[in-house]
């Protein structure tokens, strides 16, 4: 089955379905072709029909989104209320998307593998775009408090790098463009993978590079301006 970049279904792909009693593609049951049909009729229909298909397509979409959401927002700490309604949005998004696209749907799998593709894809939209946003909020969150604890030492060691901390964070905040800003939070406070950056702000590599060398820079320039590095010390 062709498919777009995105991994669904191509949308210009024809209808197809095979005539019951018949076996499609894979050595489908008539039993599955019968409810593949089912299927599209109902969500290709009008008025009740298409509400009660609608109803219960999201039904299925809602546990397979509950399920995949869950299981990748606990490796990026997200849980809870805030993982749940990702989840019901991604549901109701792949509804959407598949109703406009169930013409497309050829039958070579069970109607609802095909559909889950689709909720699978929205919610790691949902989540990855969830995360990035409330990494990118606002500068002050919890990691800028915990940055002088990466410094290790005693206490005086630990007054000192939070004394900078609170100069850069400033700085952050006052001499860095918005880009800037997005960049060294996601590099430096969330630590961030490079790879997983260069996705979510759909850049490359070299351009990241450059956005974090002249953040440095101003940031550089602004310390050593406050006091807080000589001329000769690196940010």
């Amino acid at each position: 089955m062709p498919i777009d970049e995105d991994g669904t279904p191509r949308a210009d792909t024809p209808c197809f379905l095979p005539a019951v009693g018949g076996s499609g593609a894979g050595g489908l049951t008539a039993e599955v072709i019968r409810e593949n049909q089912d299927w599209v009729r109902g969500l290709s229909a009008t008025g009740d029909v298409h509400e009660r298909a609608s109803r219960r397509l999201y039904a299925l979409l809602l546990r397979t989104a509950l399920a995949e959401a869950r299981r990748i927002g606990s490796r990026l700490r997200l849980a809870g209320p805030e993982v749940d309604d990702l989840a019901h949005q991604a549901a109701a998004d792949a509804l959407l998307t598949i109703t406009g696209k169930v013409e497309t749907f050829r039958g070579e799998s069970k109607f609802t593998t095909w559909a889950y593709k689709f909720v699978i894809f929205a919610v790691a939209a949902k989540v990855n775009r969830h995360s990035w946003q409330r990494a990118a909020i606002a500068l002050d969150g919890g990691d800028w408090n915990a940055l002088p604890a990466r410094v290790g030492g005693g206490p005086e060691d630990w007054a000192e790098a939070r004394d900078l901390a609170n100069a850069v964070r400033r700085a952050v905040d006052e001499s860095l463009t918005a880009r800037q800003r997005t960049v060294f939070v996601a590099l430096v406070l969330d630590e961030t993978p490079m790879t997983v950056l260069v996705n979510r702000l759909d850049s490359t590599h070299n351009a990241i590079y450059k956005t974090m060398f002249d953040a440095r820079k101003k940031l550089r320039s602004a310390l050593v301006r406050g006091g807080y590095l000589s001329g000769q010390q690196r940010a």
